[in-house]
C-alpha cells in the first residue's frame, strides 16, 4: 500500500471519527431536552388519573365526562378511520394561512414602528386603538362583511394573531442594548447590515414569545370562527358532536386540539434555540 493511501485512509478514519462526536453531541442534547421535558410527566399522569377517576367512582355522571381511556380509545378509533384527520388538516390549513399573513404584515411593521419613533408616533394611537377590541367581539362582522367562506376565518385569524406579533416585535427592537448600535455604527456598518447582524438576531426572542402567543390565538380563534360558520374544521367537529350529545367524540376533538397546541408550541420553542443558539440555553429559571 502506498504512503498516499495510507494518508488517505487516516483522514478518512479521522473525518469519520469526527463525524462520529457529532452525532454523539447531538444525542446528548436530544437525551438532555428529553430529560427536562420528561420531568412534567408524573403531574399530566395525576390529571389523567384524576380524569379516569371521578367518572369511575361516580363523582360526575359518565354520560357528561367519560373516561379518559373511553377518551383515548375514541380518539384512536377517529384518527384511524381518518374522520378526525381530515377536520384538523382543515383547520391547520386555516391557522396557518391567518398566522403566516400576521408574520408576513405583523413583523415587519413592528420593526419600523420600534426603530423609527417619527413613524410609531404617526401609528401608534390607531395601533393601540384596534388591538384592544376583543377578536372574538369582532368576529360576528368579519362573518357579515366577507360571508361564511374561507376569507373571513383567515382574516379573522391575521386580525386575532397580528396584536402579539407586532407588540413583541416593537418590545424586542427597542430592548436592544444601544451600545451594540453605536459600536456597529462607528465600525461605518451600512443600515441594512445593522438590521441583518444586530437588530434582527437580537430581536428574534421577543418574536419567538409572540409566535407563540399568537399561534395560540391562531387556534383559539379558528375554533370559534368554525363553530359559527363552518361545515368543516375541529371547532365544526367539537360542536356538531356536542349537539349530536356524542360526548366521548366531543371529548376527544378537545384532546386533540389540545395535541395540536402543544406540537405547535414545542415547534416554537425548538425553532427559538435553533435560532438563539448563540444566547446559550434559554427559558431557564433565574433560581434553576
Amino acid at each position: 500500500m502506498s504512503e498516499e493511501v495510507i494518508v488517505a485512509s487516516e483522514v478518512g478514519l479521522k473525518n469519520r471519527s469526527i463525524d462520529f462526536s457529532s452525532y454523539a453531541k447531538h444525542g446528548k442534547y436530544l437525551l438532555k431536552g428529553f430529560n427536562k421535558w420528561s420531568q412534567g410527566i408524573p403531574l399530566v399522569l395525576v390529571f389523567f388519573s384524576i380524569w379516569e377517576a371521578l367518572p369511575r367512582l361516580g363523582v360526575i355522571d359518565p354520560l357528561f365526562l367519560p373516561t379518559f381511556s373511553t377518551t383515548i380509545k375514541t380518539l384512536f378509533d377517529l384518527t384511524v378511520s381518518g374522520k378526525l384527520l381530515l377536520h384538523v388538516v382543515v383547520s391547520l390549513q386555516r391557522a396557518s394561512a391567518g398566522f403566516g399573513l400576521a408574520i408576513l404584515v405583523a413583523v415587519p411593521l413592528g420593526f419600523l414602528m420600534g426603530w423609527y419613533n417619527k413613524f410609531e408616533r404617526y401609528t401608534d394611537l390607531l395601533v393601540q386603538s384596534l388591538r384592544n377590541i376583543s377578536t372574538f367581539a369582532l368576529l360576528p362582522i368579519f362573518l357579515l362583511v366577507l360571508g361564511l367562506g374561507e376569507s373571513s376565518k383567515i382574516a379573522i385569524i391575521f386580525y386575532g394573531a397580528s396584536w402579539q406579533l407586532l407588540m413583541n416585535t416593537i418590545s424586542g427592537v427597542k430592548s436592544i442594548d444601544p451600545i451594540y448600535i453605536k459600536a456597529a455604527k462607528s465600525m461605518g456598518v451600512s443600515d441594512w447590515d445593522l438590521f441583518r447582524k444586530v437588530i434582527l438576531p437580537a430581536s428574534i426572542p421577543s418574536i419567538i414569545i409572540g409566535a407563540r402567543l399568537g399561534a395560540k390565538i391562531s387556534l383559539m380563534v379558528v375554533i370559534a370562527a368554525e363553530m359559527i360558520g363552518a361545515k368543516s374544521g375541529l371547532g365544526f367537529f367539537i360542536q356538531n358532536a356536542q349537539f349530536n350529545f356524542m360526548v366521548p367524540e366531543m371529548y376527544a376533538g378537545i384532546l386533540a386540539l389540545a395535541f395540536l397546541g402543544l406540537l405547535v408550541n414545542y415547534l416554537l420553542v425548538w425553532f427559538e434555540k435553533k435560532t438563539t443558539s448563540w444566547k446559550g440555553e434559554i427559558g431557564s429559571s433565574i433560581l434553576g
